[in-house]
């Protein structure tokens, strides 16, 4: 039951698993750099604009600002310099640790060098991390190690295989951005071998830092998951400027889902903003297909609940996920966790109040959600190791 006693006025005792999410910098941040954190866009803020008039800027100086003891809404400037005063260690354990996540599913292929590790993060939750692979920097890494062996083609390949089962003995799954590479309208046949060996020569030419775009190896590297059976997130809908939108609807994955739906294989299909509705839909008629609409929690800010409540609409409440998709700044850790439950429970209690759901099954389906479903997707239950 919630602290004050009210079962859904929070739902801040129910576990939470975040199943995709990534490290935070641990370096101080200036004010440039902490609002590049809080934006999408890879650029600065308009000249005479600033990142902290939006709903996630809002969220921040509002929810955020009493963590670091300041009143609610603190200019960001008072904001910033009391981040500065504590130092990026307590900064980062006190949003983390509020945020009460039981369980992380940490994705390591973005920006490694600029943020902390899957052990750190377990450290300053205090709770359980587990590593999420990412397929297309795995590929990367593995062919920029080849360029001086003298590799040919077909090693590259099984080089690829071979590093990927290795990181499979202890990640719980893997990701794919081939929306931001390909776009999600892909070939979903799997490549022929010749094909395969095609594009990996077409690796071994390419210079050094490797940007992988090429989609016969990018529909390889997916096939290399699906044949492993394991789970496989895939960036949907809303995203960075480098995203072209228009080609980010998860729709475009069905004939993929279609040939994958008796695999053993399993997708996560992660943010799906503004798509939310089309992934419930592919949620309900796939048995392999879950959804979250981590991404968009944060970024629509006090308009949150309704992403969420909209996302309950169609998908079967076993099929939808939590995440928050933090990258960076831990304060999006936290208002991740905070806007989701709180997003959660208006959802569930309007299903009481209005259409008579007992209390009971409303908080069972808010622990299905929270926790229990990405415990089943990913084989992976931290409850009983206590925090």
């Amino acid at each position: 039951m919630s602290s004050n006693g009210d079962p859904l006025a929070h739902l801040d005792d129910v576990a939470l698993f975040d199943h995709h999410c990534h490290g935070v910098v641990t370096n101080d941040l200036d004010r440039e750099e902490f609002e590049a954190l809080i934006s999408e866009s890879s650029r600065p803020a308009t000249v005479g604009t600033t990142r902290f008039d939006s709903q996630v800027g809002f969220q921040i100086r509002a929810k955020c600002a009493p963590v670091l003891d300041l009143e609610p809404f603190a200019t960001p400037e008072a904001y910033l310099e009391r981040r500065r005063e504590l130092g990026a260690d307590e900064v980062n354990t006190r949003f983390l640790r509020a945020a009460n996540i039981r369980t992380l599913g940490i994705e390591t292929g973005h920006a490694a060098d600029t943020i902390n590790t899957v052990d750190d993060m377990a450290r300053l939750t205090g709770g359980t991390a587990h590593e999420i692979v990412r397929l297309e920097r795995l590929a990367e890494q593995v062919a920029e190690a080849a360029h001086d062996s003298g590799a040919t083609a077909a090693a590259l390949l099984e080089r690829i295989e071979a590093e990927l089962d290795a990181r499979l003995a202890h990640a719980v799954g893997v990701k794919s951005i081939a929306a931001y590479r390909i776009g999600l309208d892909f070939d979903a046949a799997r490549p022929t071998q010749a094909e395969a060996v095609a594009a990996a020569g077409r690796m071994l030419q390419a210079s050094a830092p490797l940007r992988l775009d090429d989609p016969v190896m990018i529909r390889h590297l997916i096939w290399l998951a699906i044949d492993r059976a394991c789970v496989l997130q895939f960036h949907i809908g809303y995203g960075d400027d480098d995203v072209d939108l228009d080609r980010c609807n998860p729709l475009l994955l069905t004939k993929l889902l279609r040939a994958s739906a008796d695999t053993g294989a399993r997708f996560a299909l992660l943010h799906c903003y503004p798509f939310h509705r089309e992934a419930g839909y592919l949620a309900d008629v796939f048995p392999h297909v879950y959804f979250d609409v981590g991404l968009a929690v944060n970024y629509t800010g006090a308009r949150s609940a309704a992403i969420v409540a909209e996302s309950i609409e169609l998908a079967p409440f076993g099929k939808i996920l939590f995440s928050s998709d933090a990258f960076g700044a831990a304060e999006l850790y936290y208002l991740g966790t905070e806007l989701f439950r709180a997003g959660l429970a208006e959802t569930l209690r309007r299903f009481h109040e209005v259409d008579g759901w007992p209390v009971d099954e409303c908080r069972r389906v808010a622990r299905m959600i929270g926790y229990d479903n990405a415990a089943r997707l990913y084989g992976v239950d931290d409850r009983e190791a206590g925090r």
